[in-house]
């Protein structure tokens, strides 16, 4: 058992039968009345985000969570497939548990949240940024560059993201994961 002097961002909990893990979380002592905790609380099983506010001392289950690298090798019908780097054994995850499988690509390392107890996957968290290179996008028209314009460029893994105008075919960019945006051009 953990109490709320153990909460931090990115710990584990059993609440209300489903595993959460703390976004983030603020101690709050009023001028009157007891102390709490104001924490923003995220599902690892359905990804649902939930406020929640916990009395200063109050008792949570703490859930053990180990972080393993898996290598991606390709999708199929069964989902996408993965190889633990240091077992070599393959193992299919769903949609579900993937923050943004669109930019997924063949040989990219991810970092998977397993419940150390039970050995079942919680999430899987791709790379921060990822370089991928632009295989199809229209030329930028000449003069439209007053602006901060955008235009959509399909990437090789499928993906579409808006882009610069001076992002030409052929070019490599890197991606933030979580936005779906476009970073910087990569030479």
């Amino acid at each position: 058992m953990a109490s709320t002097a153990d909460f931090r961002n990115g710990f584990c909990m059993d609440f209300n039968s489903d595993i959460w893990t703390i976004v983030e979380f603020l101690h709050v002592k009023p001028g009157k009345g007891p102390a709490f905790v104001r924490t923003k609380l995220k599902s690892l099983t359905t990804g649902k985000v939930v406020e929640n506010t916990f009395p200063s001392g109050h008792k949570v289950q703490e859930v053990r969570v180990e972080r393993r690298t898996y290598q991606y090798l390709y999708h199929d019908d069964s989902g996408y497939q993965f190889m633990n780097n240091e077992t070599f054994d393959q193992i299919a995850f769903s949609d579900g548990l993937i923050d943004s499988p669109q930019f997924l690509a063949e040989g990219m390392n991810v970092e998977v949240l397993m419940h150390a107890e039970k050995e079942i996957p919680l999430t899987v968290e791709l790379p921060q940024h990822v370089v991928l290179e632009v295989t199809y996008c229209e030329p930028g028209v000449k003069g439209d560059t007053a602006t901060n314009t955008l235009k959509p460029a399909t990437l090789e893994n499928g993906a579409t993201v808006m882009v610069p105008l001076f992002v030409n075919t052929g070019t490599k960019i890197k991606v933030d994961t979580r936005s779906g945006t476009y970073v910087e051009r990569v030479k």
